[in-house]
């Protein structure tokens, strides 16, 4: 019809070839290979502001952490420009609700104050997170060729497929309890992420040029 935008499928679907993701389910990302993946995000602590002693205590407390691992991990740095839509729609509700009129154009001053700053000025949010995985286990070429000769290549094969989800899920999160263990051995808080969170996540990591819709946040106790 007139006036409407066509959406080329073809194109969509190119496009989503080029994302590793299967699925997201109870706070686990499964990729395309069978791969899991389980994202925690990990509180911050400002090193600089640390004691010389204090700061070897964490460089010997993460070196230690991380010789106890028999798997790889993933350490993210997320930087995004920050949102602070939510803080402006609060202060614009302050302003309306102000009988005060004095007061009420202070905080309308502050608000464009704000806004404009941000507008001219690069003001960064980082999160971090650590991805823990766990993948399939696969026999190389050479291991298949050899336990060929041995007649085996079609049982080690066999093992693999009959690998469960619930088996995959039982070694990935006792990995995640060892890394959580780990950081908050060193001082670090960390949480997994659930289905909503992760899919806000990679939503805002794949649509750079969007406002994240809300700011992912450690709970407090």
């Amino acid at each position: 019809m007139p006036g409407q935008e066509k959406i080329d499928v073809k194109e969509t679907g190119a496009t989503q070839q080029f994302v590793d993701i299967e699925d997201i389910k109870d706070g686990v990302v499964i990729l395309k290979n069978s791969g899991l993946r389980r994202l925690l995000m990990v509180s911050g602590t400002n090193f600089e502001l640390k004691s010389e002693e204090e700061q070897n205590m964490i460089t010997m407390s993460y070196q230690g952490f991380l010789n106890t691992l028999d798997f790889s991990i993933q350490i993210v740095i997320h930087s995004r420009k920050l949102n602070i839509e939510s803080y402006l729609k609060k202060l614009k509700g302050l302003e309306d609700g102000q009988p005060n009129e004095l007061l009420k154009n202070q905080v309308s001053e502050y608000v464009e104050f704000i806004r404009s700053f941000v507008d001219t000025n690069a003001v960064m949010a980082k999160t971090f997170f650590a991805v823990v995985p766990y993948d399939p286990v696969t026999v190389p070429n050479q291991g298949k060729k050899f336990l060929g000769f041995l007649g085996l290549a079609g049982k080690a094969k066999s093992v693999q497929l009959e690998q469960t989800i619930e088996q995959k899920l039982i070694q990935l999160n006792q990995r995640t309890d060892q890394v959580i263990s780990g950081l908050n051995q060193i001082g670090l808080r960390a949480v997994a992420l659930n289905d909503e969170e992760l899919i806000e996540l990679f939503y805002n990591l794949y649509n750079p040029g969007t406002t994240e819709k809300k700011d992912l946040k450690i709970a407090q106790e």
